[in-house]
């Protein structure tokens, strides 16, 4: 998709743009000033749980998480939202609800936003963020040597499938609720405080699919140690019960060629494929600065390190 785009747009015809077409990121930097650039995303989608305020608030915790991936702050939102004509508008109160206190809990506010009518309710944000233009953390900055770490358990689209197929326990939904709804703030914070190199946030491409694009840009391969993994409440007996959503084969099918696994069980590897809805964040920390970091987010787990190569990432059981 983005060669066409390229092709219009050249990477090179706005020496503002800092981060734009030129290859793949998180969110789109353009310049202001020297101290400042305005960061901006957006990401929206269909419900991915039941309740509609859990469902806004995770929703904008997800579209806010490609900002604190960049090393940004949340300034402001508009929502964007798809409605069917005959549905109750309460839910759409609540959802607009949860997402509102979502983007105030992150330091923003709600400034507006569009909608459309469709068959399938949608709801999102795009959001724009405010960083030192000298202080933006690229997916391709890892260096070697590196310590990776992972900010929240794995797990989330496959408690939401298991959910949608009728055999999620009501503990193990609450629990994934709960980190999808985190904002990734701190983490972010800590990541520049403690001079990380790279960072990106796990979303619909899975811990694998956003671990290549870190590593392919970067130059370098990521060892990641299976063990070190975090997975949410119920997501090994989900799997086993095949509760793994369509995107999860697409991710294996494109990402396969560039990841080599060790001693690690096919259901494994399918669960790594899986797409996660507002993960963690990936980040990628000099060795020196590791216990720095592990201090500030102690949720995070060391999951691997940086190692010389093009991009292939090696997950050993």
């Amino acid at each position: 998709m983005l060669q066409p785009l390229r092709e219009i747009f050249p990477p090179d015809a706005h020496p503002e743009l800092l981060v734009g077409l030129d290859r793949a990121d998180d969110a789109a930097v353009y310049r202001l000033n020297e101290q400042q650039a305005i960061v901006t995303t957006t990401d929206f989608f269909p419900p991915v749980v039941d309740d509609p305020y859990d469902f806004g608030a995770i929703a904008a915790a997800n579209a806010m998480s490609d900002i604190y991936a960049m090393g940004a702050r949340v300034l402001f939102a508009v929502n964007l939202v798809a409605f069917p004509s005959g549905l109750d508008r309460s839910l759409l109160r609540e959802i607009l609800r949860g997402g509102a206190e979502k983007v105030r809990e992150a330091g923003g506010v709600v400034a507006g936003g569009h909608s459309v009518e469709d068959r399938e309710p949608k709801y999102g944000l795009a959001v724009t963020g405010l960083i030192d233009p000298m202080r933006v953390l690229r997916t391709g900055g890892a260096q070697v040597g590196d310590r990776l770490f992972l900010t929240k358990a794995l797990g989330t689209g496959i408690v939401t499938t298991a959910l949608k197929q009728e055999i999620a326990r009501d503990e193990d939904v609450e629990a994934a609720v709960e980190s999808m709804k985190r904002l990734n703030r701190a983490a972010a914070a800590a990541a520049l405080a403690t001079g990380a190199t790279g960072m990106t946030d796990i979303t619909g491409f899975g811990l694998l699919g956003h671990a290549r694009e870190m590593a392919v840009q970067a130059g370098v391969d990521f060892h990641v140690e299976l063990g070190q993994l975090q997975w949410l409440p119920g997501a090994r007996a989900y799997a086993e019960a095949d509760a793994f959503p369509g995107g999860m084969e697409r991710n294996r099918q494109f990402y396969a060629p560039t990841v080599d696994f060790v001693r690690t069980e096919t259901l494994q590897q399918r669960m790594l494929w899986t797409p996660e809805t507002s993960g963690g964040l990936l980040v990628a920390v000099p060795p020196e600065a590791a216990g720095a970091y592990r201090a500030r987010v102690p949720e995070a787990r060391a999951v691997g390190h940086v190692a010389p190569g093009k991009g292939v990432i090696h997950v050993k059981g």
